[in-house]
Parts: C-alpha cells; structure tokens; sequence
C-alpha cells in the first residue's frame, strides 16, 4: 500500500500496547508493497526497540503466522517469525485490521540489491528446506493444495469482454481499457494457453510440495550482515516445486543464467518440469493481471496506488519482461 489508511497513530499505538504491551514512541508509515489491503509501518518503542508492523484488511488465514512461525522453530533462520501478543497469539485486531508484529530488520529487498554469489546460494538452500518441511497435520489442513483452477483465467477473460463494451470516467481505469483492447490478441493467448498446461498437469500428478508462491524480488529481505531473509507468506500452497521455481530465470529482474545456477548449487540437483515451469509462469501473470484489474476496474479508489497498478500490469508486456520470458520455457 502506498497511501497511509485513515488510521490516527495514537489509535495504532494504543492498539499495540493493549494487545502487545509495547509502549510505542513513534509511528512510520512505509509506503511499499504492492498490496492494496496491506500497511505497514516501522515502531519504535520507548526502550528502544525497533518492529514492523503489518495492518491487514479483509480476508486473513492465520497459517500466515503460524506456517512462519513452524518453519523457523524448525531452524529456518531465512524466515521472520511473528512475535506473540500478551495473550500468546501470533496477530491481534485493530478495528477492521489485523496486527501482526515482526522485529525490524533493516535491510533492502531484492529489487533495491542484487544478491550477491553467496546469497543465491542460501537462497537456493533456504527454499530447498521449506519445500522439503514436514508440517503438522494442524498447519497441513489450513493449507491449501493446488487444484489448477480457472478462477483467475476466468476473471481476466471477464475483465476483457468488460473493457470492450464500457466506458470508464476514472481516466486510470479508462487508459487500462484501452491498454487491454490493444492487448487483446495476446492477453486471449495468455489464457488459451495457461488452460491447456493446466489440463495437461492434471494428468501428470507430480509431487507436491510446501510452496511459498510469491518468491518475487520484492518478498527476500537483504538485512544486517548481507544475511538473506524469505518474507511475506500470506497464501502457501502444497503444489508442485515449480510453483516456487518458476521465477528463478523467469521473471525481469531474475533471468540470468549465473544466477540461476548459483541458485540450483543451494537447492541441489533437481529435475525441474518445463510444463509445470511455463504453467507456473503464465498463471502468475495472469493472476496479477486478475487482481490489477479488480483494483482499477472496479473501484476508483487508490490514489497513488491505481497509477502503479497500471504499470505493473503493462509492464508485463514489455520487451524481455515477464510474458517473454515465460514464453521462453514453453515447450510448444
């Protein structure tokens, strides 16, 4: 979120004490993330210490703490685990928000530094050890498991016919129509394509593994001593490996080869699916896509927030950006 919600900081600082007992000294906005429902702020406490605060709206899964939580009890230092209110849970609640409390680890993310040799290789190593956790029948149920579902195939063909027949007042909602309507050939391809990896995947029943799913530059913290961190773990699934690896080599900032193989050093040798891999790379376009156009189409609000949704979308498209490496994997 770029904009600060409408939350006075004394409201968040009260909030804080009476559910973590923290006395709270000053309150910062961070607009960065590219979540709409989700602000986040840095506190700094009367004794010093220093935390992120995240305020999450709408839907929340508590396997977004507690799955962190697991992983680093299980010795996964390249994972944040949340820290407990006074009543030993892993979020509390703030009008219409949920708090969720982490220490601050000052560092950059992987869009601001590129990673170094040795921190592809942790990198590689950390995601290898998350893939091949065991998880507890109790986290197991509340996580979902892969399904090759339309729904975000379905919405962006929606979306599609929307902006052929409507005419929108917001001028960032009418400038992504008209991006779209020049878009079309190739965003009815997009779909096409992604359904039928998806029927071919069905029939392949390749393991599945414990997957982050978001493994963008954005979500690895380089903090204090270079030491590499893996972030944000609002929607795991049990799916294929590829679901992760897929942005390793594919996406605009990741796509050098050096990089890739430094990365596979960490992770170990390993037969990587070309269908699962162009799969994988086509869905996550298209869900992004899915979900910029929620923002933009169907709402005005946003400020700041609707303008580089726009350009996220229409990054897609540009030349040695994600749909061109993703096309690059495909087999066919």
């Amino acid at each position: 979120m770029l904009e600060k919600p409408d939350l006075p900081d004394q409201f968040i600082i009260d909030g804080v004490q009476a559910a973590y007992g923290l006395q709270v000294a000053r309150v910062t906005f961070l607009p960065i993330g590219y979540d709409v429902n989700t602000a986040v702020y840095r506190l700094l406490a009367e004794d010093g210490g220093d935390y992120f605060l995240k305020l999450r709206k709408g839907d929340f899964n508590e396997i977004t703490v507690a799955l962190p939580h697991f992983l680093r009890t299980q010795g996964i230092q390249a994972i944040i685990a949340p820290l407990k209110t006074r009543r030993g849970l892993l979020w509390g609640s703030l009008d219409g928000y949920k708090m969720i409390l982490y220490p601050f680890i000052p560092g950059r993310d992987g869009y601001a530094a590129a990673l170094s040799d040795q921190q592809w290789i942790d990198f590689g190593a950390a995601v290898k050890r998350v893939h091949t956790a065991q998880i507890p029948p109790a986290l197991t149920s509340l996580i979902a498991q892969e399904n090759y579902s339309p729904q975000w195939r379905e919405m962006v063909s929606s979306f599609q016919a929307q902006v052929e027949t409507t005419d929108f007042d917001d001028p960032t909602a009418a400038k992504l129509a008209a991006f779209m309507q020049a878009k079309r050939a190739a965003i009815s391809h997009l779909v096409a394509r992604a359904d039928q990896l998806g029927l071919a995947l069905r029939a392949c029943r390749l393991d599945f593994v414990l997957c982050h799913t978001d493994l963008h530059p954005g979500n690895l913290l380089i903090g204090n001593h270079e030491k590499l961190y893996i972030v944000d773990w609002d929607n795991p699934i049990f799916a294929p490996k590829e679901r992760d690896l897929m942005l390793v080599g594919g996406c605009s900032t990741w796509h050098s080869a050096r990089e890739e193989a430094l990365f596979y050093q960490g992770y170990g040798q390993t037969e990587v699916d070309r269908l699962a891999l162009a799969y994988y790379r086509y869905e996550r376009i298209i869900q992004d896509m899915a979900a910029f156009c929620e923002q933009l189409l169907l709402t005005d609000e946003g400020g700041e927030d609707r303008e580089q949704g726009y350009l996220y979308f229409t990054s897609n498209f540009s030349p040695d950006h994600e749909i061109e490496l993703a096309k690059t994997i495909d087999p066919f």
